[in-house]
């Protein structure tokens, strides 16, 4: 629990982002969510951008959440889709953020030959020529190496094209 607890700053910043203020009621429930599934997680990635995922997905509950309903029933039809529109773009950055760090991570975790061929194939747009001088390999190599490296790379980021 207390590796939980010192990601607290985190989990409201996180609130505070989605939500506009703060709420212990999500707070606390991002809590209870962790530890009950602290047996789930896996040290994949980092224990704190699981906690942020935890508590991304609690503010989008909250979002759909009877209470939170109630407390927009009272808006005008342009004040709540003001709201909505905000929520949706913030729950887009966040998502698109920590995809983006987890494709990295999985990257990263790639043999050295295999990441400098993705890398310079799918980041710097080289082409296979220019990778092939850059490594001292013949094209066909590289070729070789970057579908290596997207298979595994797909077969570690399968979860994600689910979403």
């Amino acid at each position: 629990m207390k590796e939980i607890i010192e990601h607290k700053g985190l989990i409201k910043s996180i609130i505070r982002k989605l939500t506009g203020s703060y709420n212990e009621d999500i707070e606390q429930e991002v809590y209870i969510k962790t530890w009950r599934n602290l047996k789930n997680y896996h040290e994949e990635g980092k224990l704190s951008q699981w906690i942020a995922a935890i508590t991304a997905n609690v503010c989008r509950d909250f979002f759909k959440s009877r209470q939170y309903k109630m407390q927009n029933a009272q808006l005008s039809d342009e004040e709540v889709l003001d709201n909505l529109s905000v929520e949706n773009r913030q729950d887009e950055i966040i998502d698109a953020k920590m995809r983006q760090k987890i494709i990295l991570k999985a990257v990263d975790s790639l043999p050295r030959k295999l990441r400098d061929v993705i890398v310079w194939y799918e980041f710097e747009e080289m082409s296979y020529e220019t990778i092939a001088k850059k490594a001292g390999v013949p094209v066909g190599t590289v070729r070789s190496r970057l579908s290596n490296a997207r298979k595994i790379l797909s077969e570690k980021l399968q979860f994600l094209k689910g979403e």
